[in-house]
């Protein structure tokens, strides 16, 4: 499972993060004692959501085909400080919104939280004027046995 870098000099316009949850199963019995079970200590289904306004059809064709290099070969998506993070301010929190998106410093591509993001559907490409669309990516973290 290769990483495959996302395309640098795209700025996302939106950004929306959901850190994922632990796994975990909760039952209750007839009497309404709960028991609740956890089944690991690392965070599961984290989703990224990128944003595009107004780009080039020659940049959708970057993300298109980006989609296409992973997806063949299930890979992994590395993102970095020029694409994914690209827009977000440095901060007293030590980054670790960036961390949580480029993974840690180093550039290996996994989250601070060892997730891998892969797309977890198609771009959704809209065409708003000719040669300009505004492209959708959603990305799921998953967490990859070793």
């Amino acid at each position: 499972m290769a990483k495959v870098i996302f395309p640098t000099g795209l700025k996302p316009n939106q950004r929306s993060f959901t850190p994922g949850s632990y796994p975990s199963t909760e039952f209750q019995s007839q009497d309404g004692t709960k028991t609740h079970l956890r089944y690991g200590n690392r965070r599961i289904d984290a989703t990224l959501v990128l944003g595009f306004v107004n780009i080039t059809d020659d940049q959708v064709v970057e993300i298109l085909n980006h989609y296409d290099s992973v997806m063949s070969v299930y890979g992994h998506i590395e993102f970095s400080n020029e694409n994914g993070a690209l827009g977000i301010e440095d901060s007293s929190s030590n980054n670790v919104f960036k961390e949580e998106i480029t993974g840690s410093i180093g550039g290996d591509g996994i989250t601070r939280s060892k997730l891998k993001w892969r797309y977890s559907a198609p771009p959704n490409v809209t065409s708003v004027f000719p040669g300009k669309s505004n492209v959708s990516c959603s990305f799921v973290g998953c967490l990859d046995a070793p």
